[in-house]
């Protein structure tokens, strides 16, 4: 079918046109070999990279920016994308701290309840961050997998782009919390894959790549802004906590399973561009 046939063909050439960009950042990046340490600037380019491409690919196929999922979606769409990381993530930390795995660090509560306004900050700023990364990953890829695709092989597939894009960072410019690269890659895989059937869920049910935003700028902004750094290593930790422990993969894991019972998304009719 040939609507088959071009999102097969956009689809390689988005996957292939973001690896080939993004390397350009991959070598900055290792260059400097910790990605704590180098210019935001870079960190911003590279989460932007599939974003872009994305918009270029669709002006080229489809002589129009409609298609990548900008319209509304609904409020309860947003909701469950701002606030499934802090639920799912907040369980995971919580198990964590009252085990031997980690300890909480009380203090974290008074910086907390002294700086929640930049809690807003932050999120607007996350959430920036990450659009770039979504308008290309379930803005662009995710329909069109979609289109050729299950919604589980959609989701799985979408899933293992996303993590193995990340690869080069974690082997090369330490994106990683000092576990074993090899343990770090086997977590953070399970870890986006697992979280994409949601991120695809949300997208594809809603019909908006908005609710997607908000589930990775929230994501990023609790765990990486505050249950980390509210976290007392006690030996263990870093094997269960953060993008590249065990307990996130796990709880990424159990949302994948929740997405998979919910009402499947139907697919609109209509071609990309032709959508909001």
């Amino acid at each position: 079918m040939p609507e088959h046939s071009d999102a097969r063909r956009e689809t390689i050439w988005f996957v292939a046109l973001t690896f080939a960009v993004s390397t350009i950042f991959y070598v900055l990046a290792a260059r400097v070999g910790d990605l704590t340490t180098v210019n935001p600037l870079l960190i911003v380019g590279l989460m932007w990279t599939p974003g872009l491409v994305a918009l270029g690919l669709q002006l080229w196929f489809r002589r129009s920016l409609r298609g990548l999922g900008w319209g509304f979606g609904g409020a309860r769409y947003w909701a469950a994308g701002y606030f499934a990381p802090v639920l799912y993530a907040l369980l995971t930390y919580l198990l964590i701290w009252v085990s031997p795995l980690g300890d909480f660090e009380w203090g974290a509560l008074d910086r907390l309840r002294a700086r929640w306004p930049l809690l807003i900050l932050g999120s607007i700023q996350s959430c920036l961050y990450a659009l770039g990364e979504e308008i290309g990953w379930r803005g662009y890829l995710v329909p069109r997998l979609a289109r050729l695709h299950s919604f589980d092989r959609t989701s799985l597939t979408s899933g293992l782009i996303w993590a193995v894009w990340h690869y080069p960072l974690i082997l090369f410019a330490g994106y990683n919390a000092g576990a074993p690269t090899w343990y770090s890659i086997l977590c953070f895989t399970v870890m986006a894959v697992g979280a994409s059937y949601l991120y695809a869920w949300l997208t594809l049910r809603s019909g908006s790549v908005w609710p997607a935003v908000l589930l990775h700028g929230s994501h990023n902004l609790y765990i990486q802004g505050v249950l980390d750094r509210a976290t007392i290593d006690t030996g263990p930790t870093v094997f269960w906590t953060g993008e590249f422990g065990a307990g996130l993969a796990i709880a990424a894991v159990v949302v994948a399973l929740i997405a998979r019972r919910l009402p499947r998304p139907v697919l609109p009719e209509a071609e990309p561009s032709e959508l909001p």
